[in-house]
């Protein structure tokens, strides 16, 4: 069967890919120019699944080994990430707000055979990007010291780590672009090219964050402004790949110099699609800094724990965002060629899948969590703080997994309205209170924090789960 010929009935179990396992696994990682509104369906999640979990891994694995260098610097050079980060999950809330709508709009663009016009909202994407990047970058600069003093930093961070968020805000266009850029190439159904990407800019972070944290030869040890430069020079490598590929063409989508102009009608849908996801993630983003300033007020160990044991998270449910995106590409892709059904087929296929990989993630936290923190951490505060975490988390990572996919059905979908109203409830009106309560009112400290987020997140998940249910979703127009 080639790639272009349509499965009798794409909602039901399809053949094994064509040919053998290795011949699809590679497919997937060369990318292909199968059309995902006509092939079978296991083939269509396993082509765009494998290179988006592998390219999620990548990130994670670099989110994972920096921290790890940088623990080597001591609690406070952690907490000083972790601090920075709570102001980066503002500025990753609009990056990733703005990619779910681009590639909503470009899936259902490609879905509806009008290549032309994704092309031209891939551009105005790109627009609206380094648009946004522009203030984060001045404050960022200008008032760092300020920003980490009002999040409850120690003397330490104040003194050294202050030049670690500037070069972190200061030079975030890159990390906007980046975000953006994929989305455009996942949306498109171009997701090995996505993943080639990050491979390079992550590659080249992982090579130079101990040389320039540490030092070697005639390179000066920078400390943890060291790790901040790796990962701008990394990511800055990325995005001029994505640039150089888009402009020469990939196998779904190529951008021309004649649409590099604005043009009003396309930028506003994209800003109006990316609405709702720019304030879902908001929302569940400004909640977290909520949480890091309460830890702050507990002590630094307590923000350091929490830190590491968020980036071990990151990294274990990588693969299962991975499959959350193709399932998004899926569903708008099929919706703008007509097939509602198709599209919900796919996100509970890619559902079962995420639920058994996240289960086998629940045992390994449950069975090795004060390990896993102790390999970035020789702090026994540290480690005791972050196990915690990881052992609760190990109760409900299950649940996540069907939250992500039914997330991003509703995001693929172009509803981002809906899942920022259920993440206001959630996060905002539950989360923030019920764990200042449990942390702060009943002194349950650092565990008041995470088992409020255990409650709040595992509801959270299974009402987004029986939303989708109800396939309002399918009517989404963008």
């Amino acid at each position: 069967m080639t790639p272009e010929t349509p499965a009798a009935d794409p909602a039901l179990p399809a053949a094994p890919p064509t040919g053998s396992t290795w011949a699809a696994l590679r497919d997937a990682i060369r990318g292909t120019n199968a059309d995902y509104t006509r092939i079978p369906l296991r083939r269509a999640v396993f082509l765009l699944a494998v290179p988006m979990v592998l390219e999620l891994v990548l990130e994670s694995t670099f989110a994972v080994v920096d921290i790890f260098f940088v623990a080597k610097l001591g609690a406070s050079a952690v907490a000083t990430v972790g601090l920075t980060e709570s102001y980066l999950f503002l500025l990753y809330s609009i990056a990733m707000g703005l990619a779910m709508a681009v590639t909503a709009v470009v899936a259902r663009r490609v879905g509806e055979g009008r290549r032309e016009e994704a092309s031209v909202t891939a551009v105005q994407a790109i627009w609206i990007a380094m648009l946004v990047s522009v203030p984060f970058a001045v404050v960022g600069i200008v008032w760092a010291q300020d920003l980490l003093r009002l999040m409850g930093a120690d003397a330490w961070t104040l003194e050294h780590g202050y030049r670690y968020m500037q070069w972190m805000l200061g030079g975030n266009a890159v990390i906007m672009l980046l975000f953006v850029i994929n989305a455009i190439f996942r949306g498109a159904g171009d997701a090995a090219i996505a993943m080639r990407v990050l491979w390079v800019a992550n590659g080249l972070n992982i090579v130079l964050d101990p040389l320039l944290i540490f030092g070697l030869g005639p390179i000066p040890a920078m400390g943890i402004e060291g790790a901040a430069i790796a990962t701008n020079i990394g990511r800055g490598a990325g995005v001029l790949m994505q640039l150089w590929i888009l402009f020469r063409g990939g196998e779904h989508i190529r951008v021309t110099t004649t649409q590099l102009v604005l043009r009003g009608a396309v930028l506003w849908n994209i800003v109006r699609t990316s609405l709702g996801g720019i304030g879902q993630m908001i929302v569940a983003m400004t909640s977290w800094i909520f949480l890091m300033r309460i830890l702050a007020g507990i002590g630094s160990e307590a923000v350091a724990g929490a830190t590491i044991a968020l980036r071990i998270l990151m990294f274990a449910l990588m693969p299962a965002w991975g499959m959350s995106n193709a399932a998004a590409t899926l569903v708008g892709q099929n919706l703008g060629a007509g097939q509602p059904d198709r599209a919900e087929a796919a996100v509970w296929r890619t559902g079962w899948y995420n639920m058994v990989y996240t289960v086998a993630v629940s045992v390994a936290f449950f069975l090795f969590h004060d390990a896993l923190v102790g390999l970035f951490s020789p702090d026994a505060g540290v480690v005791v703080v972050g196990g915690e975490w990881l052992r609760i988390l190990s109760y409900s990572c299950f649940v996540y997994g069907w939250w992500m996919v039914a997330v991003q059905a509703f995001n693929g979908a172009g509803d981002t309205v809906t899942p920022t109203r259920i993440n206001v409830v959630f996060f905002w009106l539950i989360q923030i209170p019920l764990c200042w309560w449990l942390a702060v009112s009943l002194d349950w400290q650092h565990t008041g924090v995470f088992w409020g987020v255990f409650v709040s997140e595992t509801s959270v998940g299974l009402f987004t789960l029986w939303l989708f249910t109800r396939g309002k979703w399918k009517t989404a127009a963008v």
